[in-house]
């Protein structure tokens, strides 16, 4: 099949969040994570572009929704340096809603690398964290190099833009805030509920949330090292609190 120069176009205006927003929809590449999503019960695909020897290998209901077209052609459509065999839009994931007074949830507080935050939402689903709630200037979450580095946690762990502080405060659950001075994670011991706080990746968690921590929570640090990646701290957290 050809593919036009409107079909192009479109593809490529979802690198932008205003027109992700718009359709309601995002664009994914690789024959794992779309092969997954294409299984995934609460996601649809909207267009899904593919080399023959790709689709070739699908069973035959995901084989139907892909269009097969020459690896020219899949060039014109991916942002990647060498194309990956399929590239996919789908809308975005439907989840029911949250209840948060109860069990263990993220908090992000202005994570700005989209692919901090992609890895942080696959920790969620490692752990078994069902929600991350971000800050409104986090980065967008279905950003491509984000919705990569999720490896498929996407359609399992509800990710929403919202005041973090305001929410936290009426779910009445404790806080566990990552701040330099605090108390060693190691000691700690497992929780069953609460938030789990992570800060901008530069500044921390903002001044005005810090005193929503019941507890200051930090990593000790042995070597020389001035600090973690955000996606790094998280998981070390995690493993501790909820591992």
């Amino acid at each position: 099949m050809l593919i036009t120069k409107s079909q192009v176009k479109y593809i490529q205006s979802l690198a932008h969040k205003k027109f992700r927003d718009a359709e309601g929809v995002f664009v994914v590449e690789g024959p794992k994570i779309v092969g997954e999503l294409l299984r995934a019960p609460n996601l649809r695909s909207r267009v899904v572009y593919a080399l023959s020897r790709w689709a070739g290998e699908l069973p035959e209901p995901l084989r139907a929704v892909v269009t097969v077209v020459e690896e020219s052609q899949l060039e014109r459509l991916s942002a990647l340096t060498t194309p990956n065999q399929v590239v996919a839009v789908f809308e975005k994931p439907v989840f029911q809603a949250p209840d948060f007074d109860k069990g263990v949830h993220l908090a992000l507080d202005g994570i700005q690398d989209p692919g901090n935050l992609g890895t942080i939402v696959r920790l969620a689903d490692w752990f078994g964290i069902a929600n991350v709630v971000c800050s409104e200037d986090s980065a967008d979450v279905y950003n491509p190099k984000a919705i990569q580095s999720t490896m498929g946690s996407i359609v399992r762990v509800s990710v929403r833009y919202e005041e973090p502080g305001a929410l936290i405060r009426r779910s009445g659950l404790p806080v566990y805030a990552a701040l330099l001075e605090g108390e060693g994670v190691y000691g700690i011991g497992r929780i069953d509920k609460g938030w789990v706080l992570i800060g901008n990746e530069s500044k921390g968690i903002r001044p005005e949330l810090q005193p929503l921590a019941t507890r200051r929570v930090t990593i000790p640090r042995i070597g020389q090292a001035e600090s973690l990646n955000a996606a790094v701290a998280t998981g070390i957290l995690l493993s501790h609190l909820v591992g």
